[in-house]
């Protein structure tokens, strides 16, 4: 279940909560009874395992190979216009 975060429009107290998606919005502060409006917060994430990264742009010959392939076919290039 999500956590969602609220703040007393009339104190300013935060407070948390976990609720279903089909809960209704925390409408009262717990401390004074004021309204209170939903927060944006951050959310939590992370990468586990091997990843995307380790197999798709981690490897470092696939980089160089394909500059390498770029630098060869301009250094023939520069040769024409050269001479």
């Amino acid at each position: 279940m999500p956590l969602y975060a609220y703040q007393c429009e009339k104190c300013g107290h935060e407070e948390e909560h976990i609720q279903r998606f089909s809960d209704d919005p925390v409408s009262k502060c717990e401390v004074c009874g004021g309204p209170t409006k939903r927060l944006i917060t951050g959310t939590a994430f992370s990468l586990k395992g091997g990843g995307w990264y380790a197999d798709g742009y981690a490897s470092s010959g696939g980089s160089s190979k394909g500059s390498g392939d770029g630098g060869s076919s301009d250094g023939g290039s520069s040769k024409a216009s050269g001479e």
